[in-house]
């Protein structure tokens, strides 16, 4: 799993915060209560997972327990890529 939550961090260091440098927070931080993304980014991170780990996010799995944390976004992946 730690290679998905490194993909993770890289991911939202280069395109959410546009940083050169690593992924700045705890793998548990909130993205939302850190304001590290908002509403848009975390469409940007859904069409990511899908692509990178081909799995398939749907509408109801889009919500604060699988997606607001490296952490627990990393958890809700590897249970995806479990059930494909």
């Amino acid at each position: 799993m730690e290679y998905i939550a490194a993909s993770i961090r890289d991911y939202i260091a280069r395109n959410i915060l546009f940083s050169g440098e690593a992924y700045p927070h705890p793998d548990d931080a909130s993205f939302l209560d850190l304001g590290i993304v908002d509403s848009m980014n975390v469409l940007e991170l859904v069409g990511f997972v899908e692509n990178h780990f081909g799995i398939e996010v749907g509408d109801t799995d889009i919500v604060p327990e699988n997606f607001d944390s490296v952490s627990k976004l990393a958890a809700f992946v590897a249970r995806k890529r479990r059930q494909a």
